[in-house]
């Protein structure tokens, strides 16, 4: 006899199969695409805004988005892994210190931001041939060199005629 975490598993892998969900945190300004129906039209909202909260449990994760709508504020819960919830974008990462971030109810203006999260990549992609690679490496830095000695002789002589064309300039100029 299964469980009922063990059911709900099994229905997160299902619907992670075939839906891609991003991985955000509280902290970053998400855009949340809805499913909304009118009729028999289906059509996607997008909701832009701070995620504040973001409850992690199986099929019953969900995460709260704020935003400021003609200056009042709005909140809406979305269940994470719901089919109304047709795509979640990262517009930026938010540099925060805590899971919940409900004191940003009380805050309006400039002291409700949240700084940027700065990522940083670190280290380099290593290849799975290191010859061939250091060999490339090599052909690569001698066009480099060529290409960049042309570069400079042909900004010399742009240089120089651009000085040349302003003497002419100035001796053609009629005197006060």
């Amino acid at each position: 006899m299964k469980n009922i975490e063990d059911i709900n598993r099994e229905s997160v892998k299902k619907i992670l199969s075939s839906k891609k969900i991003v991985d955000f945190s509280p902290g970053d300004t998400i855009k949340v695409g809805v499913k909304i129906i009118e009729g028999k039209r289906e059509r996607i909202q997008y909701f832009e805004g701070v995620c504040i909260a973001k409850k992690n449990r199986d099929i019953n994760s969900s995460f709260t988005v704020r935003k400021i709508s003609f200056g009042e504020g709005v909140e809406r819960t979305f269940a994470l892994y719901s089919p109304n919830v047709s795509s979640i974008k990262i517009v930026r990462s938010g540099k925060v210190r805590r899971a919940k971030l409900y004191y940003l109810r009380d805050r309006k203006g400039k002291s409700a931001r949240i700084a940027e999260k700065i990522k940083k990549k670190i280290g380099i992609d290593i290849a799975p041939e290191p010859k061939q690679a250091i060999e490339n490496v090599a052909s690569d830095d001698k066009i480099k060199k060529e290409t960049s000695t042309d570069e400079k002789k042909t900004e010399v002589s742009k240089v120089k005629k651009q000085t040349s064309d302003e003497k002419l300039e100035a001796e053609n100029k009629p005197k006060k």
